[in-house]
């Protein structure tokens, strides 16, 4: 199905973030891409063009302490970067064909974390966090790049449960499906932080748990990043499909005359 795509700024605290809206020419499901830290959305852009050609709209775009702001790297704080995903959100569910009762989020890293954020605070029906990271919910106002890296490295390995942290409370709380996919070689993000998220997953319809074989947490070979691509795309076809398969069983059956 061929697919068209559009630059569009967002809005958000007064400043602009630069995104690209990728659109099929029937479509329904929404889908947000949010890239990790120092990464891009030119990371998602061909998985964006793929998924768009499934029915969906996609959106992929920058986060502040990236590319165009990329200045204010060691200014922006998680909050801000919270900002610029519920604007990205709200500008995908503007979007005139997108139905906003199907709208899936996918991130990476810190970008998954965010993503985990913004399922409580927006409607979202299926989240793809690939090695998604954790933070201490303190320092929540501090530059996202002062924060202590030794620190993340020992809360990154110990057990944190929903009561003890904002993103792992969203997670409790999320309703929908969900795709977790850890590197196998993570270092970043070690397996501690999957289990954590996996186990506050009590309430979802479903969850999809994948590791890739020999894959670091950049995804820096090829194979890694064409595995998750792969993984990513059939599965938000499996949930789209499966959404659109479950409109159709529950249309109203005309009674027959008596």
């Amino acid at each position: 199905m061929p697919t068209r795509h559009s630059a569009i700024d967002i809005a958000v605290d007064g400043q602009h973030i630069e995104g690209t809206l990728f659109a099929a020419s029937t479509t329904v499901p929404g889908v947000l891409l949010v890239h990790g830290w120092d990464g891009s959305q030119e990371q998602y852009m061909k998985r964006a063009q793929e998924i768009a050609a499934l029915g969906c709209v996609c959106l992929t775009f920058d986060l502040r302490g990236h590319a165009r702001h990329a200045a204010q790297r060691m200014e922006v704080t998680r909050e801000d970067n919270l900002r610029d995903v519920l604007a990205a959100y709200d500008a995908l569910v503007g979007h005139p064909t997108v139905d906003p009762a199907s709208i899936a989020i996918v991130g990476s890293s810190y970008g998954g974390y965010l993503a985990a954020l913004v399922s409580a605070m927006r409607p979202v029906r299926w989240l793809a966090l690939r090695a998604p990271a954790l933070y201490r919910d303190r320092e929540w106002d501090t530059p996202k790049g002062k924060l202590s890296r030794s620190d993340l490295v020992t809360y990154r390995r110990s057990l944190v449960g929903p009561a003890d942290n904002r993103a792992l409370a969203a997670c409790s709380r999320f309703t929908g499906d969900v795709l977790i996919v850890e590197s196998e070689d993570d270092q970043t993000v070690p397996h501690p932080v999957v289990e954590n998220y996996l186990a506050a997953f009590k309430r979802v319809r479903s969850v999809t748990y994948r590791v890739l074989s020999g894959a670091d947490h950049a995804l820096s070979k090829q194979e890694s990043r064409q595995a998750y691509g792969a993984l990513l795309v059939s599965w938000i076809t499996e949930m789209t499909l499966g959404a659109k398969a479950t409109a159709t069983i529950t249309k109203p059956v005309p009674k027959s005359p008596a």
